[in-house]
């Protein structure tokens, strides 16, 4: 138990230009993604997807992310639509967590978003676990729809966020975290 306690207290989040190879292997993922899963999930409706972006997809994505960055801003030069271009290309794995939440007759929309966020915790929590350094990000392609469309989202479905995976090159030093007088009721 004080490993799982110590990797909570001392888990960070790696900037992607910092992750490298190698990621983790496809029985990796398997097991990976198997452990995500496990999250409550009320009315076991999996209100949730996973799109692994692996290899040469990270760059096929890359050059979606860009060419919607382009079409938006016409007058970005050849170096930033480059670096729309790379955004998933530094980690080895990148997977993208697709919330399908939606109207129930018993299970509220808003617990199914929560357990599309545990699912993503939980991914981050166990690469970590498994040795990987991760990086949980959303940024503006995620909300972008000719970026989800390419995806395969369907017109309901939104993106809770893209988890990195690699090791990271180094580990940034902890941010400042809430003091818990600050975020505790006591009743």
């Amino acid at each position: 138990m004080t490993a799982t306690l110590d990797l909570l207290r001392t888990r960070r989040s790696v900037p992607p230009p910092l992750l490298d190879g190698p990621g983790p292997t496809v029985d990796e993922m398997q097991t990976l993604l198997t452990l995500a899963a496990r999250v409550p999930d009320h009315g076991k409706l999996a209100p949730w997807r996973f799109i692994v972006i692996a290899g040469e997809a990270r760059a096929r994505v890359g050059e979606i992310i860009a060419a919607a960055f382009a079409a938006d801003n016409p007058e970005a030069g050849p170096d930033r639509l480059d670096q729309e271009r790379r955004r998933l290309q530094h980690a080895p794995v990148v997977v993208a967590i697709v919330s399908r939440a939606g109207p129930h007759v018993k299970i509220p929309e808003w617990e199914q978003v929560l357990s599309a966020g545990a699912v993503s915790m939980n991914l981050v929590v166990a690469a970590n676990a498994m040795g990987y350094a991760t990086s949980w990000l959303t940024e503006w392609h995620a909300y972008d729809r000719r970026v989800l469309d390419a995806l395969g989202l369907a017109p309901q479905e939104r993106l809770a966020g893209y988890v990195h995976i690699g090791k990271g090159r180094e580990i940034p030093s902890d941010r400042p975290r809430p003091a818990l007088a600050d975020i505790v009721t006591t009743l």
